[in-house]
């Protein structure tokens, strides 16, 4: 069995489901201080931190990660326990294994492999690791940040261990994220009978034409890296449940994705312009969730390709698309970041897996991009 294999199924044994880390980060403290790392534990209220640095000068190198993953479901729905990792067919079966177990522990072996061969190696490595990116993301990376930035230690480069693979290991790279915006919305009517419904105000009456005119509004047009803003309504409720009393409230949950071309100051100014312009009585939350980044042409993205194509012979697709990621916390700090990791089509799923040579291939990458930034 391969080290890396081995590191990932150790990790994957342990239930670390968020946002408890259920000792991955004791183990991965034991690699590192042999790697010749400073270990510093941050706990924030629930959430269990890592930042361990191995070198004092710039410029800092750092991967982030993550060692909490989704629950599991029904266990019984799984194939092969999810909890326990098994190798079957070539894969690695477990929750966590694409997501991301599997590149914690290609990040560690790689990192091991290269400061033996490179011991003088130029500034420094670092990893940034949380137990909260798959819950509210509160007391998580964004506090380490916060805690770094308070003593204004920088971070250059991140490769954030995210799976980005679509298809085969290395083929899309995340070069940045789409900001995201959350607005909880309630609507106000009047209560009544629906057979004198001149005595009541059907808030979904009221607000529906505010909804379509939000639905069909052209935000921006996007760029050469991001997409349009995108809007989607998420959640609606409205009623008692009785199919002859009109409601007094709705409740709704819509999300913006938006570009670098629109901020979300913006989006909230032209939202509330148009539920007023329809002349609602609301009351909204908004969450802001992260501002959108962008890596554009430099080292880091240099780097990644070449490693990449060094490795597996084919090039990489830079991409913008899909959720967000902690590196929305990590790039407006001014470090270059990117998203480099597994095949993502198991994550979050009954029987997720990677496969093994995956992982293999992986490690070489990670090593490869240290050699190029770091020597």
């Amino acid at each position: 069995m391969s080290e890396v294999v081995e590191l990932a199924k150790a990790l994957i044994n342990r239930k670390s489901v968020t946002p408890s880390d259920a000792g991955c980060q004791q183990m991965m403290q034991l690699w590192l201080a042999d790697a010749g790392f400073n270990n510093e534990t941050m706990v924030f209220e629930d959430t269990t931190n890592l930042w361990a640095r191995r070198g004092q000068s710039g410029p800092v190198f750092c991967f982030a990660g993550h060692t909490d993953v989704v629950p599991s479901g029904p266990e019984s729905d799984w194939q092969t326990p999810p909890f326990i990792a098994t190798e079957q067919d070539g894969f690695l079966h477990g929750r966590g294994a694409a997501d991301m177990k599997g590149s914690l522990a290609a990040m560690l072996t790689a990192t091991k492999r290269f400061v033996a061969d490179y011991p003088d190696h130029h500034g420094s490595i670092a990893f940034l690791i949380t137990s909260d990116e798959e819950g509210p993301f509160i007391n998580g990376t964004t506090r380490v940040i916060d805690t770094l930035e308070a003593r204004n230690e920088k971070i250059d480069w991140c490769i954030v261990g995210e799976p980005s693979s679509t298809e085969l290991i290395g083929d899309v790279v995340k070069n940045g994220r789409r900001g995201s915006l959350t607005a909880d919305i309630t609507f106000n009517g009047i209560q009544g009978h629906v057979a004198y419904p001149h005595l009541a105000k059907n808030p979904v009456h009221l607000a529906a034409p505010a909804l379509a005119e939000l639905a069909q509004t052209h935000w921006d047009d996007g760029n050469a890296f991001f997409p349009p803003t995108s809007f989607q309504i998420s959640n609606v409720n409205a009623g008692t449940g009785a199919g002859n009393v009109i409601p007094g409230a709705m409740q709704m949950c819509c999300n913006f994705r938006f570009s670098t071309q629109v901020t979300d100051q913006q989006l909230i100014e032209r939202t509330e312009a148009i539920l007023q312009a329809h002349e609602l009585d609301y009351h909204v939350k908004w969450t802001f969730n992260g501002q959108p980044f962008l890596t554009d042409a430099g080292s880091l993205v240099d780097a990644t390709q070449y490693a990449i194509s060094q490795v597996t012979g084919r090039e990489t697709e830079l991409s913008t698309a899909g959720g967000t990621s902690d590196g929305r916390f990590i790039a407006p700090t001014g470090a270059q970041v990117v998203e480099l990791g597994p095949v993502n089509a198991t994550i979050h799923k009954v029987d997720e897996k990677v496969k093994i040579k995956d992982l293999e291939s992986l490690e070489e990458i990670y090593y490869h991009i240290m050699v190029r930034l770091l020597t």
